[in-house]
């Protein structure tokens, strides 16, 4: 069930039911409540203190739902200004200092010095299929740390190409979205 345009919710941690604004553009599609609730089971055992970072950020609601649960550091990236601007006065507004946004693309952003991240969040653009060029930077250049766990959403049927090491966990399909978790071995 997607949420009301404009509006989001966080659903767990210590920002529950505190909502997202959103702005109105083509393309924007925020995880929807039921995918970021099973995700989130998922990751509850490793989420304490983890260094995240939301490659693609968009509405940013996975970032901030992690830090809501626990999360050390979220680390967002979005190429887009009002998205990101929308994503910073959330972030400010909800008073989640654990969260910094680069208002650059996740290719840019990737070609920085690394900073190894204990979980990933690699929900791109559908039409852009950026999936197995974005692993592939994360692996080879860095950015993993040595058990990391990666979020992947994709559309309905379509499991993206991504390097051999990360052995996927879980997955499940909700409506048109293919959402999966691996762990980097």
């Amino acid at each position: 069930m997607k949420a009301a345009p404009g509006r989001i919710r966080i659903i767990g941690g210590h920002l529950r039911n505190s909502r997202l604004n959103v702005p109105d553009l083509p393309g924007l599609r925020p995880t929807s409540e039921r995918v970021r609730e099973t995700l989130f089971n998922w990751l509850a055992p490793t989420l304490a203190g983890v260094r995240a970072l939301d490659l693609c950020a968009g509405t940013g609601a996975l970032g901030i739902e992690a830090i809501s649960r626990g999360a050390g550091a979220v680390q967002f990236v979005e190429p887009d200004a009002s998205v990101a601007d929308a994503l910073r006065g959330n972030l400010t507004r909800l008073k989640a200092e654990a969260g910094d946004v680069a208002g650059v693309d996740a290719v840019r952003f990737l070609q920085r010095e690394p900073q190894p991240f204990g979980l990933v969040f690699l929900d791109p653009p559908f039409a852009q299929q950026l999936w197995a060029p974005l692993a592939r930077k994360l692996e080879d250049g860095g950015w993993l740390a040595v058990a990391a766990q990666i979020y992947v959403e994709s559309p309905r049927g379509h499991a993206p190409d991504l390097p051999a090491n990360w052995l996927l966990h879980r997955e499940g399909q909700a409506g048109e979205v293919r959402y999966a978790l691996y762990r980097r071995i």
